[in-house]
């Protein structure tokens, strides 16, 4: 973050235009390297399910950045507490494999984290039956 303000500082004195140039190439190696950048997590929707299947609760998307949504997200009440199931399809195999997952357990537990928050207040919603 220092070197950013002190390029941008170099705007007020030197080329402008190459200053921001190697600000932006900065940005780029920066990101490459998974520096700088988090994941932001701007909307999350939970739609509870109501059936006779005892571990799926609900079912989330969530929207990162304002531009990219990620759909059918379970909320399953495992034996050990509730995990999310990410989304997935059936290989013809028979298999099941996730179409997107976090790499980083700590994006995981992010996604747990704040996910369940949203499952826990919409079901507080719910009228009791």
């Amino acid at each position: 973050m220092f070197f950013k303000n002190f390029l941008i500082n170099l705007l007020k004195s030197f080329d402008i235009l190459f200053a921001y140039a190697i600000i932006i190439m900065t940005d780029k190696v920066n990101l490459k390297k998974g520096r700088y950048r988090n994941l932001n997590i701007t909307d999350i929707r939970v739609r509870i399910v109501n059936n006779n299947n005892d571990k799926l609760k609900a079912v989330a998307s969530i929207t990162i950045d304002d531009e990219l949504v990620v759909h059918d997200i379970k909320v399953i009440n495992g034996k050990d507490g509730y995990f999310l199931s990410m989304p997935s399809r059936k290989t013809a195999e028979g298999e099941f494999k996730d179409i997107v997952h976090p790499i980083k357990t700590e994006v995981r537990e992010m996604l747990k984290e704040k996910i369940l928050a949203e499952y826990e207040k919409v079901a507080a919603e719910q009228p009791q039956e």
